[in-house]
């Protein structure tokens, strides 16, 4: 395996081809690993590991716990309500606390864009060595949920080879609250690497037009596109019609709490229109994926009959290969941080 090239993880915008195959191949051998009940190796045994989440969170927060124990890190975890946040500390200089205490690797969700990428910034002009590993921050990035659906989905399409070249040309329609989906930037990124030309569908208002645009507008890290042949977004209106030429589909949650107006006629239009029910799901001819990042709305995105009972909802399958898809990423980055304490 070369080495990793990435100190932090704050976008896969600057990942390419050769990186994201990186983290599927060691995902998959540290998934085999899990199905053979080894539950901890000692890769990273010595290392520490912090989670500081200034966010809710269940799936990834969680997560990322259990694969940073699988490989014996030791592990703190911060919790907003009980810290000094309460007290007029601000999210950096809790971040260098953490530094202080011997982090390796802090693992960071906040509801404002760029808020890990400021950290790391600010822990490199320091000259520490510790990495930052994006968990999802506002509507801007999530690295790991972008990685972790692109292995889902390799995997579905190409099981033996578990060849993410599998998505070429194959549609992927995402269905939703693309405007407020850090999620949704992140499968921009990690889709069309790999030449899968993605649909975006939903109200104006969740999707404006300029979206179309978002690989080739979006330059908030002023790095070149190591991708020189990505797959194209379209935008649809009409779930019915876009959902006839699908490969595979993911649905978004409605993300109220970052709605500051009224983008919605009303919940129930919202539904009427863009929930994937089994009835829209008929138009598309052969069975597909489904997709969704959770936590799940039901009869709002997605019906409770396509949750429960549709053989190819992948959903429990995306939370699964969350852990070993982070075992990978904090196994990438101990590499990096081991070649920075060397030098």
């Amino acid at each position: 395996m070369n080495s990793w090239p990435h100190k932090h993880i704050l976008t896969l915008k600057n990942f390419s081809k050769e990186d994201f195959k990186i983290v599927i191949d060691l995902a998959h051998r540290f998934n085999s690993l899990n199905r053979n009940e080894i539950e901890h190796l000692p890769s990273l045994k010595g290392f520490l590991i912090t989670s500081l989440f200034f966010e809710s969170s269940t799936r990834t927060k969680n997560s990322f716990e259990l694969a940073a124990k699988r490989l014996s890190a030791d592990f703190l975890s911060f919790h907003p309500s009980s810290s000094s946040l309460s007290k007029g500390e601000t999210c950096l200089d809790t971040a260098r606390t953490y530094c202080s205490m011997g982090s390796n690797i802090l693992i960071i969700r906040h509801s404002s864009n760029d808020s890990p990428s400021e950290i790391a910034k600010n822990l490199d002009s320091l000259g520490l060595k510790t990495s930052v590993l994006s968990a999802g921050d506002g509507f801007h990035s999530h690295p790991s949920q972008g990685l972790l659906d692109l292995y889902t989905l390799t995997k579905f399409f190409s099981p033996t080879n578990l060849d993410p070249n599998i998505l070429f040309k194959k549609t992927i329609l995402i269905i939703g609250d693309i405007l407020h989906s850090r999620v949704a930037r992140s499968n921009l990124w990690g889709l069309t690497a790999f030449g899968a030309d993605i649909v975006l569908c939903g109200p104006k208002t969740l999707i404006p037009d300029e979206f179309s645009n978002f690989l080739i507008s979006n330059n908030q890290y002023d790095v070149e596109d190591p991708i020189k042949d990505r797959g194209k977004i379209t935008i649809s209106r009409s779930l019915e019609q876009s959902i006839k030429n699908a490969d595979a589909i993911i649905t978004l949650r409605l993300q109220k709490e970052r709605m500051k107006t009224s983008l919605l006629n009303s919940i129930k239009s919202y539904s009427d229109d863009y929930c994937l029910t089994t009835q829209k799901l008929d138009l598309c001819e052969k069975e597909i994926p489904i997709l969704h990042p959770g936590p799940v709305n039901r009869e709002v995105e997605i019906s409770s009959q396509i949750v429960d009972k549709y053989s190819n909802c992948l959903i429990n399958d995306q939370v699964a290969n969350g852990v070993p898809v982070r075992m990978a990423l904090l196994y990438l980055l101990s590499t990096v941080n081991l070649e920075l304490r060397a030098t």
